[in-house]
């Protein structure tokens, strides 16, 4: 093992993902952790795991995240890249699999897909609004049934006569579902058929006016799922490739980054930022009519950076102390009496 790694953090809506890599690309730690509503805590308790897991002497040389709460934990961990999912997954999908041209991203909340053309992206696209093309469809109508994700997973495969289940939404898809336990429908064929329901959502929807091409690479949560799978393939008419870090491809691919950054010295904050007090706070910056609501990053009481902000102004920046009216500002901006 080479004394140095590269850490990719991808933090989404559902869970947090890490991966720590060599220079080559070989994977030296990986974790799949579901969320507990603190997006903080979980990297924390990752970076408690790597440093429990892999050498005492062994050195992060570069760190990248991705996700959904990429701004927030890049300026917790202290990051040198902050890259968006499309980026990091199709950065994956194509180190393992070059030839790859389209991307399946299935995610608990979040769907994507994106088309790559001679090992460049060119186009993609992502769920908006409705939940049925995501993970959390499957989550919701397991429990309804009983059952847990996995469960449903290892039942769906054993159906040879999938039930047609309305799945353009889920209060639908749930009240179908229903009629048709009522009516005898076998609960193998249900959970078939509410992979089948994901899958036409989501190609109808997410998928919707892109040129899809095979060869296929799904990743994401709900790449584990061998009923969506094999409802993949059926709508495809085409295998759909499952990659060696399918649940970890976000990490995998901001690792990957990270590696080809050129990172001279590192911003990492160290491994001692999970044993730290880090706390966030939200305020309006009042600046224009988006009315931004910033959120502010403390280590231990020292604010360490903002994210939040559509124009990019308070990325990075201190603020000085809340005044007695409610209205605070970065520091070398503002001054303590005003603007």
């Amino acid at each position: 093992m080479q004394n140095i790694g590269y850490l990719g953090i991808d933090v989404g809506s559902i869970s947090t993902n890490i991966a720590v890599i060599e220079p080559g690309g070989e994977v030296l730690f990986t974790l799949y952790a579901r969320g507990d509503g603190s997006p903080i805590r979980s990297v924390q308790r990752g970076l408690q795991e790597i440093r429990a897991e892999l050498p005492e002497s062994f050195r992060i040389a570069g760190v990248c995240t991705t996700g959904s709460g990429r701004n927030l934990i890049g300026a917790v961990v202290g990051a040198d890249l902050i890259k968006n999912e499309i980026v990091t997954h199709a950065r994956a999908a194509l180190h393992l699999h070059p030839n790859a041209r389209t991307v399946f991203e299935i995610g608990g909340q979040d769907s994507k897909v994106t088309i790559i053309q001679d090992g460049v992206v060119v186009g993609f696209g992502m769920n908006l609004v409705c939940a049925a093309g995501t993970g959390s469809f499957l989550d919701s109508q397991a429990k309804r049934l009983g059952i847990t994700t996995e469960e449903l997973s290892e039942m769906s495969i054993l159906s040879e006569n999938p039930t047609d289940v309305a799945g353009r939404c889920t209060v639908f898809a749930e009240s179908d579902m229903i009629h048709k336990q009522q009516i005898g429908h076998a609960q193998k064929d249900i959970t078939m058929g509410l992979c089948h329901a994901l899958v036409r959502n989501y190609l109808n929807n997410v998928c919707r006016g892109n040129d899809l091409q095979p060869p296929y690479v799904l990743q994401g949560g709900v790449s584990a799922n061998k009923g969506i799978r094999r409802a993949l393939e059926q709508a495809l008419r085409s295998e759909v490739i499952i990659p060696r870090y399918n649940m970890v491809m976000g990490a995998y691919g901001a690792a990957l980054r990270a590696v080809s950054a050129g990172i001279e010295k590192t911003r990492f904050r160290g491994y001692e930022v999970s044993d730290r007090d880090v706390s966030t706070r939200s305020f309006q910056c009042g600046d224009c009519a988006n009315d931004c609501e910033i959120i502010e990053i403390a280590d231990q009481g020292d604010v360490i950076g903002n994210c939040g902000g559509r124009c990019g102004k308070w990325e990075g920046q201190k603020r000085v102390p809340l005044d007695s009216a409610g209205v605070g500002a970065p520091i070398g901006a503002w001054d303590a009496g005003g603007r």
